[in-house]
């Protein structure tokens, strides 16, 4: 057990260097081949020169330093916010009835006084009542003299100009007013105030002064408004683009230094070439590789499937990979684009029919998303995602309407069904460039479209063969060629033993039935089937079925004639091997007996007293590795069994199939193979059903 899992182990490592050296080498082949197709186009320009050429925009950017200036202006295009605050009007006024107020107060403290107090204590005091006033209004400047002229004036004068002033400064603040213009309405406030007659000469030039510093803005900026108000402009500002495809210098034009800077901002001078795109590639190529690492690593198969496999995935792979270069590579002589020209579906219908479906689904995939970087033309965005969707559909087409290879009408239908998927998709791309394209452009489309569904087929079933033949592969072709009675093995078994040539057709029947009904491999079975017992051709009078009377075993050994029964698996190995059959057909013809025993003939030496070892009549193995070997091991038996016997029915048929799938299990036949016992159970039924529908009762005619 320790051995088996070391070895297991051994292989299993061996299985992933393998793996990670040839995507590895895959990676590498792949970065070269596409790595001029993601550098894009540069130029060797300097300032103030002429262009050579017209240059346009190789992809959409945008143009930051153009943006900000935009944004900038914008900014300053928005009209400060302003709030106008109703209760000023008020506030003023009140602001000049409490200097008025503050003064008849302090004047009847002097009048109250016991002692005459002097003018200037008067008016210190006065200026005491008005400090906080003053403190909170720079512009509020009164002078003693003034300060004396309020304080010698008579109550009902002082009374009469607080009215008159709180009344003018209320009316003249009552509509919006900012601080830069606060000065004319100060001057006409000023003129409106000498106009009073209400106001004393004395008190004239007090409440000029009280009157300018009443009048104060009453619409102020807001701030945070304005803030986000210029924020909002900001942001409204689109950003300025140069679009792909876009003229950024005329030939012949000079290259100024704003063309120069858009030049720069591309990345389209030859010192500004930028590494992105090729680290962009990087990535693409290892996550593409991932795939498959994970594909192949978890693939349950063994290690010689899984080699294989990998190694036909990748060289169809890169086989598509340097088409679709050259392909590229010519393009430039073109107007219109050729990359339809390449065989969409060939690498899917390759690689479903070398490996499976799942295999064939990824890769097509991988190869679609190559195709849109290799025919990436410099003004189409990342991928040419044309060509890549072009393949993709293709690809699923042949994967979901192949479904089998048994007849070349498959393959035909196939085909058409790819060829028209093609040519609805140039109908799409047409129709959805909204370009002017006329009756030579579209026939163009149309024929490349057919010529890549046509190559597809002819390329797969062209290269089909070198592969099988490299790797030693057997696909649903090389069956359906093998099972063709004009082989010269299946002649040769037919003339040569016609009964066993009857017999492996019974046992065909029987095997693909049941292999189908548990999801075995039925065509290979059916194929194994004609050939298991090519090896009777050698010796074709001693196995019954091709005996016209006499019996030569009836007068030999028993052990002579076991070694003849059983070199039959042998001598067939050997002779399969010398026609270059596939591997698993000579494994067919070696494990369809396993190791079991030739019990007629054990039975018959024990009859004549001799004591043998068991092993002499035994078949040398191995043991049925397969489902589809261990099936027909079951259903070879039963046949011959079944023809053996005297008035066949459904109970003694079901009885003698039952009696050999046990024999077979307690003979430890099915050990070395993922067969269960359920399946076991519904390859039963099957056998059962399609016996009772050959050896059915039947009338029997009356006799004249």
């Amino acid at each position: 057990m320790i051995i088996k899992r070391f070895n297991k182990l051994i292989h299993l490592i061996s299985f992933r260097a393998l793996l990670f050296i040839v995507l590895a080498a895959t990676a590498l082949l792949q970065f070269f081949l596409m790595i001029d197709n993601v550098r894009g186009v540069t130029y060797d320009i300097q300032l103030t020169e002429l262009s050579p050429e017209t240059i346009r925009s190789s992809k959409t950017v945008e143009d930051t330093v153009k943006t900000e200036i935009e944004r900038e202006n914008a900014e300053k295009a928005v009209d400060p916010v302003y709030i106008y605050k109703d209760e000023v009007p008020s506030q003023r006024a009140t602001f000049v009835t409490t200097i008025f107020d503050i003064a008849l107060e302090v004047k009847k403290d002097i009048a109250e006084a016991e002692e005459e107090i002097p003018q200037a204590e008067q008016i210190k005091m006065l200026r005491s009542g008005l400090k906080d006033i003053f403190d909170n209004h720079q512009n509020l400047i009164l002078s003693d003299a003034q300060l004396l002229n309020v304080l010698s004036a008579s109550q009902p004068n002082l009374e009469s100009a607080r009215d008159a002033l709180a009344t003018l400064v209320e009316v003249n603040l009552n509509y919006p007013l900012r601080k830069d213009s606060l000065l004319p309405y100060r001057n006409e406030l000023e003129s409106k105030i000498r106009q009073q007659p209400s106001i004393s000469e004395g008190l004239m030039s007090v409440a000029i002064v009280i009157g300018r510093a009443a009048i104060v803005e009453t619409e102020v900026l807001d701030e945070e408004k304005t803030a986000i108000a210029k924020q909002q402009a900001k942001e409204a500002v689109e950003p300025t683009r140069i679009l792909q495809g876009q003229i950024i210098v005329q030939e012949g034009e000079v290259i100024t230094r704003e063309i120069y800077r858009q030049l720069e901002l591309l990345g389209m001078l030859d010192s500004e070439e930028s590494i992105k795109p090729i680290a962009g590639l990087i990535i693409l190529i290892l996550l593409q590789m991932s795939f498959l690492f994970v594909l192949f690593d978890r693939t349950e198969k063994d290690i010689a499937s899984k080699r294989n496999e990998l190694l036909v995935t990748i060289i169809v792979y890169v086989i598509a990979l340097i088409m679709m270069k050259l392909i590229a590579l010519i393009s430039t002589n073109f107007d219109l684009m050729i990359a339809f020209i390449f065989p969409s579906a060939l690498v899917t219908m390759l690689v479903r029919v070398l490996a499976n479906d799942r295999t064939a689904s990824i890769v097509t995939i991988i190869t679609a998303a190559s195709a849109g970087i290799i025919f990436h033309e410099g003004l189409s965005g990342i991928l040419q995602m044309d060509t890549a969707l072009y393949i993709l559909f293709g690809g699923f087409a042949s994967i979901i309407f192949m479904r089998s290879l048994e007849k070349r009408t498959d393959i035909l239908q196939a085909v058409g069904i790819v060829t028209l998927v093609n040519i609805v998709f140039i109908a799409f791309y047409i129709l959805m460039g909204q370009s002017g394209y006329g009756m030579k452009e579209v026939a163009f489309y149309v024929a490349a479209a057919i010529i890549s569904g046509l190559l597809s087929g002819a390329l797969m079933m062209g290269l089909l063969p070198y592969f099988e033949s490299a790797f030693g592969l057997l696909s649903v072709v090389r069956l359906i060629e093998l099972s063709n009675p004009n082989h010269p093995l299946l002649k040769k078994i037919l003339t040569e033993t016609p009964g066993t040539y009857h017999h492996s057709i019974m046992v065909a029947n029987l095997a693909e039935a049941a292999c189908e009904a548990i999801g075995a491999d039925g065509l290979l079975a059916r194929v194994g089937c004609y050939y298991h017992d090519v090896g009777k051709t050698r010796r074709p009078l001693f196995f019954i079925e091709n005996q016209m009377g006499t019996n030569p075993h009836d007068t030999m050994a028993p052990e002579s004639s076991a070694e003849i029964i059983i070199a039959h698996t042998t001598d067939g190995a050997e002779l399969l091997r010398k026609h270059k059959m596939p591997q698993e057909i000579i494994d067919i013809c070696l494990q369809h007996h396993g190791t079991s025993t030739l019990k007629f003939f054990l039975f018959k030496a024990k009859e004549e007293g001799k004591e043998l070892d068991e092993s002499v009549f035994r078949y040398p193995g191995p043991k049925p590795q397969t489902k589809e070997a261990a099936i027909i091991s079951i259903a070879d038996s039963v046949e011959a069994a079944v023809r053996s016997m005297q008035h066949p029915n459904a109970e003694k048929i079901q009885k003698l199939v039952q009696t050999i799938i046990q024999d077979r299990v307690q003979d430890d036949q099915f050990d070395e193979c993922d067969i269960s016992l359920k399946e076991l159970k519904k390859i039963e039924d099957v056998l059962c059903e399609t016996l009772n529908g050959t050896f059915h009762s039947r009338i029997e005619y009356p006799k004249e």
